[in-house]
Formats: C-alpha cells, structure tokens, sequence
C-alpha cells in the first residue's frame, strides 16, 4: 500500500496510511533499502511531521518547572538522576517542580549551566 503524494496529508485517515507505509518502510532495515525507499521514508517522514505540527502541536514549556521537566524528558532522567546531575538535593528538586518552593539562584544557575536553558527564559519566568 504505498500512498501517493504524502506532501499534503488532510487527514487523519491520510496520517494513519502514511505512518503505516512508513513502518513498512522503516522494517526494511537500513543495510537492504533501495535509495527510491530512501527518498520515499524522507518524504514521509517530512509529510508527517508536518502533519503533526498542525494536528498534535507540542506546546512550548511556559514555566521554568515545565522546561526542566521537558529537559529531563528528552535526557531520559529519573528525577532523582536530574538532582545528581544538578548537584541538588532529590527534596529541593522535587519541591520546587512541584511549585512547593521557588527556583532559588544555585537552582537556576545549574539549570542554565547543566540543562543550557536560556537565561532570559529563566530570567522571564523567575
């Protein structure tokens, strides 16, 4: 089932058909693709994303607790392992993502330096 012109997905049907030829695609595995499966997987991969970006936007953190979580999501990190790495306490951590206490200046001096949070969105949001 292969999907002809994959630029312009309007539908959900379209996403699904698209994600499926994609799957397809993707068990090929890299070492036996063809380079018109290449091109075909690019294509795809393009028309789904921007797809997504319209259907199921990923809403940008508005608080500093929200962009460390999402830090730490993408790092794939126990809040316990984002303490250590911090070099905080796994309770300070804990309160202040949980609203219970404010960001202090060691915490978002380790946010910026470890995590590369932008300083004016700390600044903005402190």
């Amino acid at each position: 089932m292969i999907v002809n012109d994959m630029k312009n997905l309007k539908t959900e049907k379209d996403y699904q058909k698209a994600l499926s030829e994609l799957d397809i695609l993707m068990k090929i595995g890299e070492e036996k693709i063809t380079d018109s499966q290449s091109e075909k997987i690019e294509s795809l991969a393009l028309s789904i994303q921007a797809y997504e970006k319209v259907y199921y936007p990923f809403p940008m953190p508005k608080t500093i607790s929200e962009m460390v979580e999402l830090k730490r999501f993408q790092l794939k990190l126990t809040q316990a392992a984002l303490a250590d790495m911090l070099g905080l306490g796994k309770p300070k951590l804990s309160q202040i993502l949980s609203g219970k206490r404010e960001p202090d200046v060691p915490f978002l001096k380790a946010v910026y330096k470890k995590l590369d949070i932008d300083p004016g969105f700390l600044l903005d949001n402190a």
